[in-house]
């Protein structure tokens, strides 16, 4: 490998797109972020136009190229990752007849609950990896064939965002076996699609793209977006793999005992396993990386989404004509920091977006209990940290549960900025926090297949040796006791709402239904 060589790594993520470029040893030499335009905060969370995720990555990695200052015939490698569980139809022409349907999308709740309750729901899990729940594609199409038949009937083919991206950039419909896996389509055994998924969902296996290996290579990018972007258009572009897998890479975390400790607008917490791992209970996931690893672990729909709807509820308080006044996510940090461990007994139940593992429950809702007329805000916003990372510690328990022994765990996602929040999730977790040096470790994922790919398709566990590891946050042993005698509180006020969960989702469905009839307010 010439010495010059570079790598470009895309990371289309939720609400934004990151593109790293990286030398043959792993240097960032360039970065960049570019937000998707056109949608208000909340709806970009649920769905996205393709367009302006293809304009964002195309953004992101002029940028990162130009701030590197490389030469574009020296680009050896492009790989893109994407974020899990998005759907979007398109017509005959490639065409989008939908938005980007993203995992926080809650439109699939009937039709997944339809099928918690019965025997296919096991086979689903044991064959996929994957519980029953509305977030997964399969869900969404399901929803589309009983609620928007004209689209369904219309559709040609059925992809994820990166999928979609990708089409645009090489015009050929690929998929990694991981983007696969988060559909809920793929027999996780097999590495096939799943022949009882397709009839539930009333779609043919042509209507989906073509399965592959996430170190299979496409020769050559469109010559209009190899321009834009400042690479050369016979580049090698690696089909790559998820942006939950692309983390673990980015992290180092590619053995069996490491964890990674994910936030960014959601959550997780896995490891990379050489083999299958299934929860009796189906509290956990199992998504294929390639023949020989999987990704085993549980995520959660609420992370820094939950702090953004703060954020965004006290900046409704100020005043619009004042711009510089509104409050950043480090405002909120602040706040929450200037109460002391436990919040002042004030606890947060972090549903805002519904739930993912361990419970599955979309219908699952936020709530703070505790508050008295001695709490204020920085008591919301350090039970919302606290809450965050008491899910956390759940996912920590299953992985235990079933089997996986973390020893290690590394952090990624934003959330790695706040010094505040890295503390607060040691404390919950009582474990050391191990920190990569580069925080965005899904995008640096990304570019790592590409760079794996050049050096003749090394192993996945060869990432480990890209990695430089920054600093480490230890657990506070006076916290730690805090958070453990406030944790089985945590799981009894859950226990106790999940009945209620379900009353309070259908009182908030009637409310909008009388909203949309023109008689809000009515009894």
């Amino acid at each position: 490998m010439k010495r010059s060589n570079w790598f470009v790594g895309i990371d289309l993520g939720t609400g934004s797109c990151k593109s790293v470029v990286v030398d043959g040893e792993a240097r960032v030499l360039g970065f960049s972020s570019a937000e998707y335009s056109g949608l208000q905060a909340q709806d970009r969370w649920q769905e996205q136009d393709p367009r302006d995720l293809l304009k964002a990555a195309i953004l992101s990695a002029k940028t990162a190229v130009t701030e590197s200052g490389v030469r574009p015939e020296e680009c050896a490698g492009l790989s893109i990752g994407g974020a899990l569980h998005s759907v979007v139809a398109l017509d005959g022409h490639g065409d989008p007849l939908t938005g980007v349907i993203t995992w926080a999308d809650g439109r699939a709740v009937e039709q997944s609950r339809a099928l918690r309750s019965l025997p296919v729901a096991r086979r689903l899990y044991q064959e996929t990896g994957c519980p029953v729940h509305g977030m997964y594609p399969l869900y969404k199409m399901m929803w589309l064939r009983d609620k928007r038949r004209d689209v369904f009937e219309k559709t040609w083919r059925y992809v994820s965002a990166k999928e979609y991206v990708f089409a645009r950039l090489t015009d050929e419909y690929l998929v990694d076996y991981s983007l696969a896996a988060g559909s809920g389509l793929l027999n996780t055994h097999t590495l096939r699609w799943n022949p009882v998924c397709l009839e539930m969902a009333g779609i043919r296996e042509d209507q989906l793209s073509t399965l592959c290996s996430p170190l299979t290579i496409h020769k050559r990018l469109n010559p209009e977006f190899a321009r834009e972007m400042g690479i050369r258009e016979d580049v090698p572009v690696v089909v790559g793999s998820s942006d939950a897998a692309n983390s673990n890479l980015g992290a180092g975390a590619v053995h069996p005992w490491e964890a990674t400790c994910m936030v960014g607008t959601s959550g997780a917490f896995r490891v990379i396993s050489p083999r299958p791992i299934l929860d009796e209970k189906a509290r956990s996931w199992c998504y294929a990386i390639d023949e020989g690893h999987w990704l085993v672990g549980g995520a959660i729909n609420n992370g820094g989404v939950a702090l953004s709807w703060l954020r965004d509820c006290l900046n409704e308080t100020l005043p619009k004509s004042s711009p510089d006044s509104l409050l950043s996510f480090e405002d909120v940090l602040t706040l929450a920091g200037a109460a002391k461990p436990g919040a002042g007994g004030v606890i947060c139940l972090p549903f805002f977006a519904g739930e993912r593992s361990p419970n599955w429950n979309l219908n699952a809702r936020a709530l703070f209990i505790g508050m008295t007329l001695e709490h204020g805000v920085r008591h919301m916003a350090r039970a919302l940290l606290e809450g965050i990372a008491f899910r956390f510690r759940t996912l920590k328990e299953v992985l235990t549960d079933i089997g996986v022994d973390v020893k290690q765990v590394l952090a990624s996602g934003g959330f790695t900025k706040s010094p505040l929040w890295l503390q607060v999730m040691a404390d919950a977790l009582d474990r050391e926090l191990l920190i990569p040096a580069w925080g965005d470790t899904s995008a640096l994922g990304a570019a790592f297949w590409a760079l794996l790919s050049e050096r003749g398709g090394e192993g996945l566990e060869k990432a480990a040796d890209l990695v430089k590891r920054g600093d480490s946050c230890r657990p506070n042993p006076e916290s730690v006791e805090i958070y453990n005698g406030i944790y089985p509180l945590f799981e009894e006020l859950y226990q106790s709402l999940e009945k209620s969960f379900d009353k309070v989702a259908e009182l908030q469905a009637q409310l909008k239904r009388w909203k949309n009839n023109g008689i809000e307010g009515k009894t």
